[in-house]
């Protein structure tokens, strides 16, 4: 089946070369101009993924993205035209899955867009993973702890799928933004981020302290 990508972004020279790269490579691609256009076209479409610029003319791409992850969490691929490293930090916190600056190359976006769609192909079903503490279900994207059910973005979910599976096992930055379908090339603070929202959605639960920074390494799964 053809995916179908949603784009959001009011200027033209920007989309449409983009439309056109997607549409090369077998997309199905729908173009607004409006934030608000966007909601309402997602509130009875589901696209496989949504390229979200951040300076739209109603509706900035931050608030876009708040609303929608109210009622969905469709991976969303942020366009800016800011280099201001907290603008970066703001969209992968609110549930962004990865971030492109203007100008940009339209086969790069369209290289990201595959990269964070391979991670939602799962092929065949996969196993529950689960321990005393933690459960987390690969096929449903549903992760608990302590049988208390954690609402999680996508990035969040892969990271934490990794970490739980693998207790007790060092995983670099690098290597959970290959998890989260992220290139080389793709902003390694991000796993930074992704990790702190993490926590914070764990404290309430006592959960946070499991996730272990290891200085200069990255990230493990332990018992406090």
């Amino acid at each position: 089946m053809t995916e179908h990508i949603l784009i959001v972004d009011d200027e033209p020279r920007v989309a449409e070369p983009l439309i056109f790269a997607l549409q090369r490579e077998h997309f199905q691609v729908t173009h607004v101009e409006r934030g608000e256009q966007a909601l309402a076209r997602l509130d009875g479409d589901s696209p496989a993924l949504v390229v979200l610029d951040v300076g739209l003319p109603d509706l900035n791409g931050f608030e876009v993205l708040k609303q929608l992850r109210r009622s969905s969490e469709v991976p969303v691929l942020f366009l800016t035209a800011r280099q201001d490293e907290v603008d970066r930090i703001l969209g992968l916190e609110l549930g962004g899955d990865d971030y492109v600056t203007k100008p940009f190359s339209p086969r790069e976006v369209v290289a990201r867009i595959r990269a964070i769609l391979k991670r939602l192909d799962k092929g065949t079903p996969a196993p529950v993973a689960e321990g005393r503490e933690w459960r987390v279900d690969e096929q449903a994207a549903k992760a608990w702890f302590r049988d208390q059910a954690l609402s999680l973005t996508r990035s969040e979910f892969l990271i934490l799928e990794a970490l739980v599976k693998h207790p007790g096992q060092v995983f670099s930055r690098a290597r959970l933004l290959d998890i989260c379908g992220s290139d080389e090339d793709s902003f390694e603070r991000a796993v930074d981020t992704h990790i702190k929202t993490l926590r914070g959605k764990l404290r309430p639960l006592g959960g946070d302290a499991w996730i272990v920074t290891r200085r200069g390494l990255g990230y493990v799964l332990e018992r406090p």
